[in-house]
């Protein structure tokens, strides 16, 4: 059975670093996940109680990185609130159409609903631009830190 556990907690720390990168998932939730369980499955002896509480602080980090980059590049470039829409429905429909996609979609999203906003070209354009660049800021911010939250789990583990 233990070992059984191992395997889920593990693979619960996969998916998480891969859910990093897919908005569908909630990456850093996930490896937050394994590492409690990893925790729970021998007693909290070799990765202590703190070490769960720390990287729950980076999972909360992590979380609030992918809204707050965005937010900001949005807000840098005076985004309309169907910009900002636009860019989350961009994302979502970018999980859909491959790694391009989940790249470029964003920043589709969010020119068309300023766009559709403001119907202007050029600024619907550097909107756009903004927040993808916040989006892909807060991607990069998000992985530094789930990558964090495992060098932590596996120094745990070792130490």
């Amino acid at each position: 059975m233990t070992t059984l556990l191992w395997v889920v907690a593990v693979a619960m720390i996969a998916i998480g670093i891969v859910g990093t990168v897919l908005p569908a998932l909630p990456g850093a939730v996930f490896v937050l996940g394994g590492i409690a369980l990893a925790a729970w499955i021998d007693g909290f002896a070799e990765i202590s109680g703190w070490t769960v509480g720390v990287v729950a602080v980076l999972t909360v980090l992590a979380f609030a990185a992918d809204y707050v980059a965005a937010m900001l590049g949005a807000k840098r470039a005076g985004a309309s609130p169907l910009a900002i829409a636009g860019a989350a429905l961009g994302t979502v429909a970018g999980v859909f159409t491959g790694f391009v996609g989940l790249l470029f979609m964003p920043l589709v999203g969010a020119a068309v609903g300023e766009y559709l906003a403001d119907r202007n070209l050029m600024r619907a354009g550097k909107v756009g631009v903004a927040t993808w660049i916040g989006l892909l800021l807060g991607t990069a911010v998000k992985v530094a830190l789930v990558f964090t939250m495992v060098g932590i789990f596996v120094a745990a583990l070792l130490l």
